[in-house]
């Protein structure tokens, strides 16, 4: 079974500084990694691969910063990796980069499956999967928790929050899954260091077919008007006295506020 993993790239969101003046955040110098549900997909396919054979191939879009990151996806059981860099791909939205992943998975070829994560820790649009279902005209099962493969059938059971749904499609198929379905691994040393001397391959858009002003076009289409945190006011009172005195007034405002009994 040949699977197709298609994975994101995030700032490490417990990184995140917030300028206090602006509420802007500051994301330069923040480590990046891949997205949590990304690695519930990956594990989910390698589960999969060690049941009937085959092979997991990541697919991600991004910066240069991707040959590090997806050492990770390659040591977590991935055998191989295609990341596309190019400049007119770094923080792409969702338009943009399931045009670049579908031509991808063209280039690659016939996969089985192709896993996503239902949602990006950054932004979770929950989009790329569905345009990237619909430009290759496959079936999608999206909020997957539960899932399973057999004689080309796949079957899933999806989380309608009030209800469970199960459904079936004939692979290929795209799905999409969340949280629930499993615990990623962590990867032993052993394969960590095994990971650098796995294949990954490196694409332009160029190498894809595609044009830049076509990835600006899409990219075009959508526009960020503002990326704030939530205003807090601080009312910045002082208690003076002896320590016991100021835990007192402390405790007494705080049971004014409702915050403790």
């Amino acid at each position: 079974m040949k699977i197709i993993v298609c994975m994101k790239q995030v700032v490490d969101l417990q990184q995140i500084r917030i300028k206090q003046d602006t509420r802007e955040p500051v994301l330069e110098g923040v480590p990046v990694q891949l997205g949590d549900m990304d690695k519930n997909a990956l594990e989910e396919a390698v589960k999969i691969k060690e049941k009937h054979g085959g092979t997991v191939t990541v697919l991600s879009v991004g910066s240069p910063k991707l040959k590090e990151t997806v050492l990770q996806a390659l040591a977590m059981g991935a055998d191989d990796a295609t990341i596309i860099v190019d400049p007119a791909c770094d923080g792409s939205e969702p338009a943009s980069t399931a045009l670049a992943l579908a031509e991808a998975i063209n280039k690659i070829g016939s996969p089985d499956l192709i896993l996503f994560g239902e949602g990006s820790t950054d932004n979770y649009s929950g989009q790329v999967y569905a345009r990237v279902a619909e430009l290759l005209t496959l079936p999608q099962l999206t909020y997957v928790r539960e899932l399973s493969v057999e004689n080309g059938v796949v079957t899933a059971v999806r989380d309608m929050e009030t209800a469970l749904e199960v459904v079936k499609a004939k692979t290929p198929a795209v799905v999409s899954v969340t949280s629930e379905i499993n615990k990623p691994r962590r990867a032993p040393l052993t394969q960590i260091l095994r990971a650098s001397k796995k294949p990954l391959n490196v694409r332009s858009l160029a190498d894809l077919g595609l044009a830049s002003d076509t990835i600006n076009a899409a990219l075009s289409s959508v526009r960020s008007i503002s990326n704030l945190a939530p205003k807090q006011e601080r009312k910045g009172i002082i208690y003076e006295g002896d320590m016991d005195e100021a835990v007192g007034k402390i405790v007494e405002a705080l049971r004014r506020e409702g915050v403790v009994p």
